[in-house]
């Protein structure tokens, strides 16, 4: 793993520390109280409040616009069009520079934006954004998978266009990235099987539903610069991305990123942020942009998959060979899709000893909004496919679906990937199918109309990051941390603070954690797939052990005494003389002059060129999910009577977020199986952007009974042994639940979400095909 921590380095638990306890959220309670400044709160009296212009249709030509009306409005102070923006258009993007800063002659999704107005008030705003008129040309959007694979399909990019898709061998379809994972023969594997089991699945679209609008603020500075306040989880991608197309260096863009409220994924790339800099810097002003509920939920969302499969098992249920083909909704650009799209297939054969396996994965561009990272990044929507034919084969053969996972499921540092490019168990899986079946009383009757059902997930971390961080000491013993990290809800700034604590002897509520300011904190490459607590959590730990290094130094310099003679530990050095408190030694080796020590420290991982991935794993998490059901027969209607959830996390550094991470990752992982999903009418248009169209779990939907577990072998790459879990809960929730109504009702649903009505119309259909 790069210089990541190696074996004797990850550090030993103190049997008095707070690493390993139930430490207090740090921040927790300006959260929990309301006090939380997210970045719709903050104010600017004298900024101008924005308002986007859009149309009605997801797919048109762009004719003219024709701002006159709302410039002559009062308050109104400009409006910002294509036309007022570099041409060619500046377009942006992580694996693809192909989103536009504004519609640039065509409309290629319904949000998409035409012009931006802004006002005194944002009062002001929204009537003059209404003033604006557009004239434009619906054409015959593509908005549905299958339209946009068929042979005369509208093509969602222009081919022709050397800046995005010339000289691509895909140019002329509407896939923008393919993918392909296999090894072994399907054939002769297929020839071997007592059974083989072939069914198509669809995943819906659906969006991340964050507790806080999206915001920007966009704010020019003396120097010509620009400060971009915004809830971004990668504040140095946004920096680089926002500096490039306007044309400044990073020292000219200075990124002040508040603490999310919730990121899941949807707050990585920018979005509005490069309008709002271009309007910023037109005007020389001030901008604020806050979007409205529905805007916010057009804006970011997973990507809706159809996936057709084929497994083939022994009469002893193992399982010989999986066959997936899988296309990934991902909308008119690529943002992160295509990794999602590659990261999702790379595991899609699941975490089992497959002698053959084939997973054809590719990403497809629709006229729908833009899809982005979410919890689960491309699993959830392949483990659904997986794990339900799993239980379907179990079920034919009349063996228990559990059972059949442990006789599959790979031990410790055995492939489930082979091939060039191998993926290998780094945990002791079974453990956790084991403890969440004790958890879920899986060997236990159940009554009459009652369904359980499981499933396992696992999901690739990163393959390549970089995370510094700086650690000071100061005089009075007390500590600051920097850390680039987003706190997003993962509790990440509770980790440094518990690592600082114990590493340096410090009271825990003496040590500040200070994040989210491109100017203040060192680089971090982002906050994603679970990676906070081994990348940065590996960095904090380098910077305290740094601190120790110098105060060992300085101390044995003050006292005269022979460096080798001193050793240190967590919170202390040890001389010939005894345990000196680090602290203490650090104001000995400071002297009367005061001051405080400084430790850097760095965690890197270097991809791998030419994999699938574009590197090795740094970790893998691994999830089992248990779910029991209730179910009404004649409507469809279900009560979750019992949910488990147990993940593979190395070491538990904080076991009260691991819980919150696990019980919070399974009722969201809930809501998007039984009532999620984003619709679209036959113009491309979102018709339940509401909190009442578009529904998400309250307190009446959660399971009766809501367990969780973790396994600790201590066996991550991660301080202590630690490895990323907050994805873990969401990855297979849908396949469990599924299986559990099928058990309970005696038929398979293979659309997700898991609806009364579908479910009552699988039941109908049954029991008809049995009269007829």
């Amino acid at each position: 793993m790069g210089d990541a921590l190696k074996a004797q380095e990850v550090g030993t638990l103190r049997p008095d520390g707070n690493v390993g306890t139930r430490t207090k959220r740090y921040g927790g309670l300006e959260r929990a109280s309301g006090a939380q400044k997210y970045a719709a709160d903050l104010d600017f009296p004298e900024a101008l409040q924005v308002a986007i212009v859009t149309i009605p249709v997801g797919c048109a030509d762009i004719l003219g616009v024709d701002t006159s009306e709302a410039e002559a409005m009062p308050g109104v102070v400009g409006v910002l069009t294509a036309a007022d923006l570099p041409s060619p258009m500046p377009r942006f993007g992580v694996s693809h520079k192909d989103r536009p800063v504004m519609a640039d002659g065509r409309v290629n999704f319904y949000g998409e934006p035409v012009a931006a107005v802004a006002a005194l008030t944002q009062e002001q705003a929204d009537a003059a954004a209404r003033a604006v008129t557009v004239d434009y040309r619906e054409l015959p959007g593509v908005y549905t998978l299958d339209a946009a694979l068929a042979p005369d399909a509208h093509l969602v990019q222009d081919p022709s266009d050397p800046t995005k898709r010339a000289g691509d061998p895909l140019r002329e379809t509407n896939v923008i990235e393919e993918q392909t994972i296999a090894w072994g023969d399907l054939t002769e594997q297929e020839a071997k099987a007592a059974l083989v089991v072939e069914d198509s699945y669809s995943y819906p679209m659906m969006t991340q539903f964050p507790i806080e609008p999206l915001a920007v603020i966009a704010e020019p500075t003396d120097a010509g610069g620009l400060t971009v306040y915004t809830p971004v989880q990668h504040p140095y991608l946004m920096q680089r991305i926002v500096a490039g197309l306007i044309g400044k260096t990073l020292t000219q863009v200075h990124v002040i990123a508040p603490d999310p409220g919730g990121g899941f994924g949807g707050k990585q790339i920018p979005k509005y942020e490069p309008l709002m800099a271009f309007l910023a810097l037109k005007l020389d002003r001030t901008v604020r942009l806050t979007l409205n509920l529905a805007e916010t939920t057009t804006a970011i969302r997973r990507a809706g998959a159809k996936v057709h499969a084929r497994t083939g098992f022994s009469a002893e249920g193992d399982i010989l060979f999986h066959h997936v083909v899988i296309d990934y909704q991902i909308g008119a650009y690529a943002d992160v899709a295509p990794r999602v799209m590659t990261k999702g297939s790379y595991v899609g054969g699941g975490p089992y000893r497959l002698p053959a396996c084939r997973i054809e994965a590719r990403a497809v561009l629709t006229n729908t909004p833009v899809s982005t990272a979410m919890r689960g990044y491309g699993a959830p929507q392949i483990s659904w496919a997986t794990e339900s034919q799993i239980t379907d084969g179990a079920r034919r053969l009349g063996l228990d679906p559990a059972r059949v996972r442990l006789r599959n499921l790979v031990d410790n540092g055995e492939e489930f990937v082979q091939g060039e490019f191998a993926g290998k168990a780094d945990g002791e899986w079974k453990e956790a199918v084991v403890k969440a079946m004790e958890l879920a009383g899986w060997d236990d009757p159940l009554p009459p109309n009652r369904g359980r059902g499981i499933a396992v997930g696992i999901k690739s971390s990163a393959t390549s990051g970089l995370s510094q961080s700086l650690v000071r000491l100061l005089y009075d013993g007390s500590a600051i941390v920097y850390a680039g990290t987003s706190d997003m809800g993962q509790g990440a700034r509770t980790i440094w603070a518990q690592t600082v604590a114990d590493e340096l002897g410090v009271p825990v509520g003496k040590v500040q954690v200070i994040s989210g300011d491109t100017d203040l904190v060192p680089f971090d490459l982002q906050t994603s797939a679970s990676r906070s607590t081994v990348f940065m959590g590996t960095a904090v730990l380098r910077a305290c052990r740094d601190v120790r290094r110098q105060v060992r130094e300085m101390y044995a310099e003050r006292v005269g005494a022979d460096p080798g003679d001193i050793d240190d530990e967590p919170g202390a050095l040890l001389t010939p003389e005894g345990a000196v408190t680090l602290d203490e030694a650090a104001r000995i080796g400071l002297g009367a002059l005061r001051g405080e020590v400084l430790g850097q420290g760095t965690c890197r991982l270097e991809g791998r060129k030419g994999h699938p991935l574009g590197g090795d794993a740094s970790f893998y998490e691994f999830n089992c999910t248990i779910s029991e059901v209730e179910l009404d027969r004649g409507t469809g209607q279900y009560v979750i009577t019992r949910h488990v959830s147990v993940s593979d996390v190395g070491t538990e550094l904080n076991p009260i977020q691991v819980v919150a991470q696990e019980e919070g990752g399974a009722i969201m992982g809930l809501g998007q199986a039984d009532m999620e999903q984003l619709v679209f009418d036959e113009h491309g248009r979102l018709l339940n952007a509401s909190a009442i169209d578009y529904r998400v779990p309250t307190y009446k939907d959660v399971p009766l009974e809501l367990l969780t577990g973790s396994v600790e072998n201590h066996d991550g790459p991660g301080p202590y042994g630690s490895k990323g879990m907050s994805e873990g809960p969401i990855l297979c929730t849908g396949a469990a639940l599924g299986a559990a109504v099928t058990a309970a009702a005696g038929v398979k649903v293979t659309d997700l979400p898991l609806t009364a009505e579908r479910i009552w119309r699988a039941t109908r259909a049954a029991a008809e095909g049995a009269i007829a």
